[in-house]
């Protein structure tokens, strides 16, 4: 009984960080220059050096040929990896021109200056 009442609560608390996470990015596409027409996408990553490179790929592979609407903007964020995945990531950047690599602490203090407004 004690194991189901504690993944009840870290179900419940993971649900409260997706909600908070998707108002956030509501928030900062409403309140910023990320409102212009087109398809943005952010991409946060931590230790994923052997993954992130196949995955990236694919994601962009399936939006870039999967809808009519082209991509003006992808984020790419850092969460302090402890391996090469910071690396990777600015190798990726300069594959195509319209990705921009940061580090969480960048985003952050973004996401700060937005809740300030």
């Amino acid at each position: 009984m004690l194991n189901f009442i504690l993944n009840a609560l870290v179900y419940v608390l993971a649900i409260y960080g997706l909600i908070e996470i998707i108002k956030n990015i509501m928030y900062v596409m409403e309140y910023t220059n990320l409102s212009e027409d087109g398809i943005y996408i952010i991409i946060a990553s931590k230790n994923q050096e052997k993954k992130i490179e196949g995955i990236l790929r694919s994601v962009l592979f399936k939006i870039m040929y999967g809808k009519e609407e082209e991509i003006k903007k992808v984020i790419l964020v850092d969460l302090d990896s402890k391996d090469n995945t910071l690396k990777k990531l600015k190798n990726f950047k300069k594959e195509n021109e319209y990705v921009t690599v940061s580090t969480w602490k960048e985003c952050k203090e973004i996401i700060d200056m937005i809740d300030d407004v």
